[in-house]
C-alpha cells in the first residue's frame, strides 16, 4: 500500500478572519494522513510508543496553490515515498471536492528511541510491514 487518502471536512476553527484554512492546520491534515497510512499497513503511533520508538517530523515542506476554506470536504492523499535506516519520507497532496490540487507537501520522519532520544531502526514488525511495500 502505497498510498492512502482520507476526508475531513474544515471547522470554523480551522480558518482564518477570510474564511480560509490557515496555514498552520495543513500540518495537522497531513499527520492525520500519516497515522492512517500507518494504521491501514498494520501498524500504530501507539504501538511504536508502547515499544519505546516514536516518529517525530524533521522536516516539513508545504506548497499553497490554492485557498481550503471553511466546510470543505477535503481528500488528503498520503504517499510514501522512501524509507532508509531509520528515516521515512511521505508525499501529501489535498485536493477539494471538485478535485482541485489545493495543497502539496513532504515530511520526513526519524525513528527514535524513546530513552535515549536517539534514532534507532524501526521495530522488526514496522520494518517487514515497510518491505512488503
Amino acid at each position: 500500500m502505497k498510498e492512502h487518502e482520507y476526508s475531513v471536512r474544515v471547522r470554523y476553527a480551522e480558518t482564518d478572519q477570510m474564511g480560509v484554512v490557515y496555514h498552520g492546520n495543513y500540518a495537522q491534515y497531513f499527520e492525520m494522513g500519516r497515522v492512517e497510512w500507518l494504521r491501514n499497513l498494520g501498524v500504530s503511533y501507539k504501538w511504536m510508543e508502547e515499544n519505546g520508538v516514536m516518529l517525530p517530523v524533521v522536516s516539513l515542506n508545504i506548497n499553497y496553490k490554492k485557498p481550503a476554506r471553511y466546510d470543505d470536504l477535503l481528500r488528503v492523499k498520503t504517499i510514501f515515498k522512501s524509507q532508509t535506516s531509520v528515516k521515512i519520507e511521505f508525499d501529501y497532496k489535498i485536493y477539494n471536492e471538485k478535485s482541485e490540487l489545493l495543497t502539496i507537501g513532504n515530511s520526513v520522519l526519524v525513528f527514535v528511541d524513546m530513552k535515549t532520544s536517539r534514532p534507532v531502526v524501526p521495530p522488526d514488525y514496522v520494518k517487514e510491514k515497510l518491505l512488503s511495500i
